[in-house]
């Protein structure tokens, strides 16, 4: 079994950051791509920021803003959030791609953190 554990929300005026993280734990062989999405009240979830081995991706909307990064040997995504706007108040999830055995991976969620922007 696999399980994520987030932790990082809350509640900033605009203009300020946050650092999200997501850390894996359980029988792991290997992680492959890690990602970052959001969902806002009547929404579909988005994918804001990914990353491999050797690339990242981010939405327009949060280029400049929001640099993803991860730590291997702690199998943890991060997500650093700066010059955060009011239209980036959502609920992030992580979804890790994990590799139980070596022949096949598969995604899992964390749980969700609320991440609110508003002064």
């Amino acid at each position: 079994q696999v399980q994520l554990v987030e932790s990082g929300g809350g509640l900033v005026q605009p203009g300020g950051s946050l650092r999200l993280s997501c850390a894996a734990s359980g029988n792991i062989f290997s992680i492959d791509a890690m990602g970052w999405y959001r969902q806002a009240p009547g929404k579909q979830r988005e994918l804001v920021a990914a990353i491999t081995s050797g690339r990242t991706y981010y939405a327009d909307s949060v280029k400049g803003r929001l640099t993803i990064s991860r730590d291997n040997a702690k199998n943890t995504v991060y997500l650093q959030m700066n010059s955060l706007k009011p239209e980036d108040t959502a609920v992030y999830y992580c979804n890790l791609q994990v590799r139980i055995v070596p022949e096949n991976s598969r995604g899992y969620w964390g749980q969700g953190t609320q991440v609110t922007v508003s002064s």
